[in-house]
């Protein structure tokens, strides 16, 4: 029996990987285009960028192709990076919540593999997903299946018994010994009281191939039983947590929005805070003289609000409220700040990712809004370290992935051609490989 099973487990793994292997790519030239190369801010003379591949090769106006490559004329035509979301959750952006936590785990992957082709087709060529049973549709992109972005996943979300991952119905409480709740079971959500079970459920998802671990620390908005002030898991929980992702070579983000949560886990050592929208400025200074980066989400009470109602619609609007205060704080102590859409339970708000960037510009100069959602992305996705799956993304430069967008004008002179992909984005490419083409 062994011996059929480790058969039986080195066929499944070679099929993996026989899925994964693709020949080499043509080399593909791209000439006269003004490159945004994601670090910088503004667009370079008319230049050429070479792609062998996966990688870009070479950069220059007189970088050389060979014979047989595809070459395409830019026109004058902006080349930037593909754009990357920090806070995406794929498996949840296009389903209810009901139809979540009651659908067959089957249905719920073709309705994410779908999401994630959404997600490409917008210009987003990579994303760090912050929670949800994502690993089959991640190795599905990956292997040609199906067309998607690179995902960074976190995996389940870890949670206290009350915190926000808890989303057991009143009935379902206590549970019995040793039971795990519907949302538990598919991977949504590892509820976990204790240093031990908090160091168990991160080991587990960092097994199942998590580049990082997010736990809950605070209260939130879409969860029903939690009120938005309350602090969630003690500081020796957090810093188990934190220890056992150490010990993986990656980090730990957290879900929380008041001082008092965030400050307890950038003290247990936690890399990431994700909202933090009602922080005060003594907590902003702190992540500033830490170096714990704010992956912020420009949430406002309008059309993608997605209104709540009752004590959720009260949330809803503390957390509005205090948007801008926090992008304020943020620029005032430079804290190293990335940005995501958060979309949840929202097959129209796929639609809206674009928009949800240029909201930036409430705050930040268009070429600050294009860097962040690129190589400042890549910059926070690159802190997995070993566990990062993927190689450099973000940025135009030699031996960076080859994840690239020719847009028609000058984003920076114009930030709204980033709004209609559909229009503006001549090209889409990820790995190299062309998704979109309609010069």
């Amino acid at each position: 029996m062994g011996a059929t099973l480790l058969l039986a487990w080195g066929l499944l793994a070679w099929g993996g990987s026989a899925f994964a292997q693709q020949a080499p790519a043509a080399e593909i030239l791209f000439r006269n285009v003004r490159v945004f190369d994601g670090q910088g801010d503004r667009l370079s003379a008319p230049t050429s960028v070479l792609v062998r591949g996966k990688l870009i090769a070479g950069i220059g106006p007189g970088v050389q192709a060979r014979a047989d490559a595809t070459i395409v004329e830019g026109g004058g035509r902006t080349l930037m990076p593909g754009l990357i979301d920090a806070h995406a959750h794929v498996i949840m952006a296009g389903l209810s919540e009901t139809a979540l936590l009651t659908a067959e785990i089957g249905f719920v992957n073709i309705a994410a593999a779908r999401s994630a082709e959404t997600m490409l087709m917008r210009s987003f060529t990579s994303v760090r997903d912050l929670g949800g049973p994502v690993f089959g549709v991640k190795r599905a992109i990956d292997a040609g299946l199906v067309n998607g972005p690179r995902i960074w996943p976190a995996g389940a979300m870890v949670s206290q018994t009350s915190g926000h991952g808890d989303f057991r119905l009143p009935g379902e409480v206590p549970a019995e010994p040793g039971a795990l709740a519907y949302a538990d079971r598919m991977g949504v959500t590892a509820i976990a009281d204790g240093v031990p079970l908090v160091q168990q459920r991160v080991r587990e998802q960092l097994r199942a191939g998590a580049s990082h671990v997010k736990l809950m620390a605070g209260g939130g908005v879409s969860s029903a039983f939690d009120p938005i002030d309350v602090t969630q898991y003690s500081p020796e929980e957090l810093r188990a947590a934190v220890e056992a992702a150490a010990d993986w070579g990656t980090y730990v983000t957290v879900h929380a929005y008041t001082p008092r949560a965030v400050r307890r886990a950038i003290e247990a050592g936690v890399k990431c805070i994700d909202h933090g929208h009602l922080v005060d400025e003594a907590t902003a200074k702190l992540m500033a003289e830490r170096g714990v980066w704010w992956s912020l989400q420009p949430f406002l009470d309008d059309e993608d609000a997605n209104p709540k109602t009752g004590a959720a619609r009260l949330k809803q609007l503390a957390v509005s409220n205090g948007t801008d205060m926090a992008y304020q704080l943020a620029r005032k102590y430079r804290i190293r700040t990335a940005w995501g859409t958060d979309t949840l339970h929202s097959p129209e708000g796929l639609l809206r990712m674009n928009h949800k960037l240029t909201k930036l510009a409430r705050w930040y100069r268009p070429a600050d809004v294009l860097r962040m959602a690129t190589g400042d992305n890549g910059e926070l996705l690159a802190l997995s370290g070993e566990r990062s799956p993927y190689g450099r993304v973000g940025i135009v430069a030699e031996g960076a992935m080859a994840d690239l967008l020719l847009v028609d004008g000058d984003p920076i002179a114009n930030l709204s051609l980033i709004e209609d992909p559909e229009r503006h984005f001549r090209i889409i490419m990820k790995d190299g490989q062309i998704f979109k083409n309609s010069l």
